[in-house]
């Protein structure tokens, strides 16, 4: 599954830097699927979802600092651990039920965000 960063955020930024997939943005902030990954043009995700590498999308939170699910692959691939998960210091980057993969997707997941061109 997926990471969320709860409402107890501090938005203190450690856990931005940290992702492999710049799937952390701070609140209010914009975002595109070209961040931090190898995808251009359009594409289609491995959960079917059409989109545009470029197309800037709406922030998920206007608050506090939030991972796009589609973006998340727990570190898997690069880490052990979620790195966001172990440098925050108030413990609010949590699994995300609402977000649920087996590691074998979420490996599929990096594998798609970071292809070899």
């Amino acid at each position: 599954m997926a990471i969320v960063i709860t409402d107890e955020c501090i938005n203190c930024g450690a856990c931005e830097p940290e992702c492999p997939n710049t799937a952390i943005y701070e609140g209010a902030e914009e975002w595109r699927y070209q961040d931090g990954t190898s995808l251009e043009g359009a594409f289609v995700l491995p959960n079917g979802e059409k989109a545009e590498a470029e197309t800037v999308m709406e922030p998920v939170s206007d608050e506090y600092y939030y991972i796009v699910p589609s973006k998340c692959t727990e570190c898997k691939g690069f880490h052990d651990e979620p790195q966001c998960a172990a440098v925050c210091p108030v413990d609010c980057c949590v699994p995300d039920e609402e977000h649920v993969e087996t590691e074998e997707a979420l490996l599929s997941k990096q594998r798609f965000l970071h292809k070899e061109n």
